[in-house]
C-alpha cells in the first residue's frame, strides 16, 4: 500500500491529487469526440435532402464509425498498456479533425464512408485510452472514474447541439463538419500533451460483499477465455442495441411522429422538440453515467445494471405507445438516455474488478467491441421501421433491455463471484509454490 508520505513525493501514483487532473483531462477529450456520435443524427435529413441517398444508407456511415471506434480499440489499446497515452490520444485527435473535414467535401457515399471509418479510428484511440487510464489511475472507484470519463462522451455533445443545429441552418452541414472538426481536433491534441498513466498500479483492497474485486491480473488471452467475459459481452450488446439505434434515429423518429418542429415548454425553456430532446439526452446521459458508477460502488454492479436496464425498457415502451405527443418525446428519452449510458460507466468497472487493473485498457477495450456488435443493428432498424413502423422497433428494444436485466441479476451476479472466487486460491498456491522454489 502506498502512503500519503509517497504520494504527496510522486504526483504519479494513483492514490495522489495529480490523477483528478487526469481525470479531468480525459473527460474533455471525451467531450471533443462525442458529437461523432450523439450529433450525427443531426446530419443525416440535412444530408440526404441535399444528395437523395436515402436514411439507411446513409446511416450505414453511422455503422462503420461505431464498428471501426470499437473493435480496433482492443488494438489501441494495447499501445496505451505498452506506450502509454499520450501519442495515443494525439493520433486520435487528428484523425477526427480529418474525418469531419472529409465528411464536409463529401459527395458521395463512398466518401461519407471514408470519413465513418477515419472518425471511427480516432474516436476509438481517445475513447479507449481515456477509460483505460481512469481505471488505472482510480483503482478504489472504478464506477465513479469510468462513469466520470464516459460522461463526457455522453454529455459532450449538449454543449455543441444547438450551435451545430444553427450552423447546419444557416450555413449548410457542410460548414459544420469543417468547423467542428478542425476545433474538436485542435483542443484533444492539445491536451494530449499532458497525459499520463500512473507510475505503478495500486493493489486493490477488498470491499464489502456485493463488490466482489480480483486480486488478478488477467492476460487478455485469459480474459477471452473466460465464460464470464462472453456473458457480460451479450449482456452489452442486447444493451447497447437499443441505444445506439435511439441515438442514431432520434431525428428520423422525430420527423416520422411529426413533432420534431413542434414547440416544447419545460422549466422556463422552450424549443423545438427534436432539438430540445437531443440537448436534454445529452445532459442526463452524462450526468447518469458517474451517478450510476457512484451507486455501483455502492451497491454493487449487478444490482445498478437491473435497475438501469428495467428503466431503460420501462422508457422505450412509453415511446412506442405515447411518443407522439411532444413533451412525452423529450421527457421518456431524457430518462431513457439517462439510464443507458451507465453502461460505459458499470461495463468497464466490472471488467476492472473482475480481471485485474493492469491489462484494463486492453481488457476493456475487448469488452467495448460489444458496442460495435450492437451497432450492426442500427441499419436495421430503418428497414424493419419502413416494413412495420417505429413501434415493432422499441418493442424489440424493450424486450432486449427486459432480458438483459434479468441476465445481469440472475446470471452475471453469481457467474462472477464464482469466477473470482474459484480463481484466487489457485493463484496463491501457485505464487506460495512459485516462492517455495525460490
Amino acid at each position: 500500500m502506498i502512503s500519503q508520505t509517497d504520494s504527496a513525493q510522486n504526483p504519479a501514483s494513483p492514490s495522489g491529487n495529480f490523477r483528478w487532473i487526469q481525470l479531468a483531462m480525459g473527460i474533455v477529450c471525451m467531450a471533443m469526440i462525442a458529437n461523432l456520435q450523439y450529433g450525427w443524427t443531426l446530419f443525416v435529413d440535412p444530408i440526404d435532402a441535399k444528395h437523395h441517398w436515402g436514411r439507411a444508407s446513409i446511416q450505414f456511415a453511422f455503422t462503420l464509425f461505431v464498428l471501426i471506434e470499437t473493435w480496433l480499440v482492443p488494438v489501441e489499446a494495447w499501445f496505451v498498456d505498452k506506450y502509454g497515452p499520450r501519442i495515443v490520444i494525439m493520433f486520435g485527435g487528428v484523425m477526427i479533425s480529418i474525418a469531419w473535414v472529409l465528411n464536409s467535401y463529401a459527395d458521395t457515399l463512398a466518401m461519407l464512408y471514408v470519413g465513418a471509418v477515419i472518425g471511427g479510428i480516432g474516436a476509438g484511440a481517445v475513447y479507449g485510452t481515456c477509460v483505460g487510464n481512469a481505471l488505472k489511475w482510480f483503482p478504489d472507484r472504478r464506477g465513479l472514474a469510468a462513469g466520470a470519463t464516459a460522461a463526457g462522451f455522453g454529455a459532450g455533445a449538449a454543449l455543441t447541439v444547438v450551435p451545430i443545429a444553427h450552423v447546419i441552418a444557416e450555413s449548410g452541414y457542410q460548414t459544420a463538419f469543417f468547423n467542428f472538426g478542425i476545433g474538436q481536433g485542435v483542443i484533444v491534441v492539445l491536451l494530449a500533451l499532458f497525459m499520463r498513466p500512473p507510475s505503478q498500479v495500486m493493489p486493490m483492497r477488498r470491499k464489502q460483499l456485493n463488490l466482489p474485486q480480483t486480486r488478478i491480473d488477467f492476460t487478455p488471452p485469459q480474459v477471452l477465455r473466460s465464460p464470464i467475459f462472453w456473458v457480460m459481452y451479450l449482456v452489452f450488446v442486447m444493451v447497447a442495441a437499443g441505444g445506439l439505434m435511439t441515438a442514431a434515429q432520434i431525428a428520423p423518429i422525430a420527423h416520422d411522429f411529426k413533432i420534431a418542429d413542434t414547440p416544447v415548454s419545460l422549466a422556463g425553456f422552450q424549443m423545438a422538440a427534436l432539438t430540445f430532446a437531443i440537448s436534454l439526452d445529452r445532459i442526463f446521459d452524462g450526468f447518469g453515467r458517474p451517478i450510476f458508477g457512484w451507486i455501483s460502488d455502492t451497491i454493487g454492479r449487478e444490482p445498478t445494471m437491473f435497475i438501469a436496464f428495467g428503466t431503460a425498457a420501462l422508457m422505450l415502451l412509453t415511446l412506442s405507445a405515447y411518443g407522439h405527443n411532444p413533451l412525452v418525446f423529450v421527457l421518456a428519452t431524457a430518462v431513457y438516455f439517462g439510464v443507458f449510458g451507465e453502461i460505459y460507466s458499470l461495463f468497464p468497472a466490472t471488467c476492472g474488478d473482475t480481471f485485474g487493473a493492469k491489462f484494463a485498457a486492453t481488457n476493456n477495450g475487448m469488452l467495448y467491441t460489444a458496442k460495435g456488435t450492437a451497432s450492426l443493428l442500427v441499419p436495421l432498424a430503418s428497414v424493419i421501421a419502413a416494413t412495420y413502423g417505429w413501434k415493432s422497433v422499441f418493442v424489440i428494444a424493450v424486450a432486449l433491455n427486459a432480458t438483459a436485466a434479468l441476465l445481469a441479476l440472475f446470471v452475471i451476479k453469481p457467474m462472477r463471484r464464482a469466477f473470482i472466487l474459484g480463481t484466487e486460491p489457485v493463484a496463491a498456491q501457485a505464487s506460495t509454490q512459485g516462492a517455495k522454489v525460490a
